[in-house]
C-alpha cells in the first residue's frame, strides 16, 4: 500500500446550512403550496357540506325549519349519530328518519331494517342509492338515472302528497315490486317518492328521492314543507339519525375475518401481481448459456487503485481498517518465506515461532505487536506501522 509522510489538508464536505436551504426551499416551497391548497379545499368543502339535513343548523342545506315547524305541532325531534340508538328508537309512535342511508355499511343496513321493519313507526330513507335501498327497504331499486326534474306533480292518490302538490323530489327514482305501494312525483314514469306498508302492523316506509324538501332554504317554496310536516309528523317522536364515521357499528365485522373484508377484486388482482412476479423472476433467473469473458475497455493500475483506496480509509478515519489490511497482506507474504502454508499465515501459534526463527536481532520491534497488535491511534501511527512492516518483510527476505 502506498503512504505519504504527511497528510495533505482536507476540506469538509459537509453541506453548510446555507447550501442545504438553498437544496430544500423549492421542495419546501411545493410542500406548502400543497399544503394551502389542501387546506382551502377542505375549508370550501366543509362550508358548503356543513350541517347538512342536520335538524340543529340553520345553514341552508341544513333543517332547523323543518324541526321547528314540527315543533310547534307538539312533534319531538330527537338526533341520533349511532346505529344502537337508532335501533332503540324504533317504536310505534316514532318516525325514524334516516339522513344518509348509502353511508351505512352492509351489516349496519341489515340490523337497522331487522328493527325498524315490524316495529309500527314510521321509516323515511332520505336519498337512498343503490347501495344501501335494496337493504334497507327490501322490494325497492334505485334506478341508475336521476330524474332530470326537480319539481314534480303528485301523480298519486296518496294523501300527504295530494295535499302538498307540486314538491321538490326529482332525484333519484325508483321501481319497487310490491303490490300496494304509493308511487308519486313521477318522472318519465318512474317515481320519485315511495311509501311501501309493513308487512306486519301499521307501520310503513317512505322513500324520498331528494333531500330539498327538508332543506332550510327551499322549505318555502312549492310544498315541500307541506309534505316534509306530513311526512315526518305522523308519529308524536322524531328520531333524525346523522350516520357518523365514528360509530362503533361501523367497523363492526362480525364474525368476518380480515380477508371477508376485503372486496373480492382486491384478491383477485394481488394474486395476478404474485404471478406476474413469479414470472418476472423465473425470466430474469433463466441463463441462455455460460459466461463470457469480456475484456475491460480500460485498464486500471494496480497503484491507482490501492491510492484510491487508502484515500477512502483516510477520509473515513477507518485506520483500523486499513491497519488490518496492511497486517494481513504482510502475513500473507511472509508464510512462504518461513515455510508457511498460506492457511497458516493468520495462526500467531504458528507463525510467530517461525519467523522468530528467521530475525537476526538487531532491535527490530516485536513481530507480535507489527502482525497481530491493535490499530494505531492516529495517521502518524499508521505510517509508522506500514514503515515498519516493510522493515519486517525486507529483514525476512534478506539472506
Amino acid at each position: 500500500m502506498t503512504t505519504e509522510a504527511t497528510l495533505p489538508s482536507t476540506t469538509s464536505a459537509s453541506p453548510t446550512a446555507r447550501q442545504v436551504w438553498t437544496r430544500a426551499r423549492g421542495v419546501l416551497l411545493g410542500l406548502v403550496i400543497l399544503l394551502v391548497a389542501a387546506i382551502a379545499i377542505a375549508a370550501v368543502r366543509s362550508d358548503a357540506q356543513h350541517g347538512s339535513l342536520d335538524p340543529r343548523s340553520v345553514d341552508p342545506n341544513g333543517s332547523r325549519a323543518v324541526a321547528e315547524l314540527l315543533a310547534d305541532r307538539g312533534v319531538f325531534t330527537r338526533v341520533v349519530t349511532t346505529l344502537d340508538d337508532a335501533r332503540n328508537a324504533a317504536g310505534p309512535d316514532t318516525t325514524l328518519l334516516v339522513a344518509a342511508p348509502d353511508l351505512l355499511t352492509d351489516r349496519q343496513q341489515t340490523r337497522l331494517h331487522s328493527a325498524f321493519t315490524n316495529s309500527g313507526g314510521r321509516t323515511v330513507l332520505v336519498a337512498p342509492g343503490i347501495p344501501s335501498v335494496g337493504s334497507l327497504a327490501p322490494g325497492i331499486t334505485a334506478d341508475p338515472t336521476p330524474s332530470y326534474d326537480s319539481t314534480l306533480p303528485p301523480g298519486c292518490a296518496l294523501p300527504a302528497a295530494q295535499r302538498a302538490g307540486t314538491a321538490d323530489t326529482g332525484g333519484i327514482r325508483y321501481t319497487t315490486t310490491a303490490p300496494d305501494a304509493d308511487s308519486c312525483y313521477l318522472s318519465d314514469g318512474l317515481p320519485t317518492l315511495l311509501r311501501v306498508p309493513a308487512l306486519e302492523g301499521d307501520g310503513d316506509t317512505v322513500v324520498v328521492g331528494a333531500p330539498d324538501i327538508l332543506h332550510n332554504d327551499r322549505l318555502d317554496e312549492q310544498g315541500n314543507a307541506s309534505l316534509a310536516l306530513q311526512l315526518l309528523g305522523s308519529r308524536p317522536h322524531l328520531v333524525w339519525y346523522l350516520p357518523s364515521l365514528s360509530d362503533n357499528s361501523a367497523t363492526d365485522a362480525g364474525d368476518r375475518s380480515f380477508f371477508d373484508l376485503i372486496p373480492s377484486g382486491w384478491l383477485w388482482g394481488s394474486l395476478q401481481l404474485f404471478i406476474a412476479a413469479a414470472l418476472a423472476a423465473l425470466w430474469r433467473a433463466r441463463r441462455l448459456g455460460p459466461l463470457v469473458p469480456e475484456r475491460l475497455p480500460v485498464a486500471i493500475r494496480a497503484s491507482e487503485t490501492v491510492e484510491g483506496r487508502a484515500r477512502l480509509y483516510r477520509k473515513s478515519n477507518a485506520r483500523d481498517r486499513a491497519a488490518a489490511a496492511l497486517r494481513s497482506t504482510t502475513r500473507t507474504r511472509l508464510a512462504p518465506l518461513v515455510g508457511l502454508s498460506p492457511s497458516q499465515a493468520h495462526a500467531p501459534e504458528a507463525l510467530l515461532p517461525a519467523l522468530s526463527a528467521r530475525l537476526h536481532g538487531d532491535g527490530q520491534s516485536s513481530p507480535h505487536s507489527l502482525l497481530f497488535g491493535p490499530p494505531p491511534r492516529d495517521d502518524a501511527a499508521l505510517i509508522h506501522l506500514a514503515d515498519q512492516l516493510d522493515a519486517l518483510e525486507r529483514e525476512v527476505r534478506r539472506p
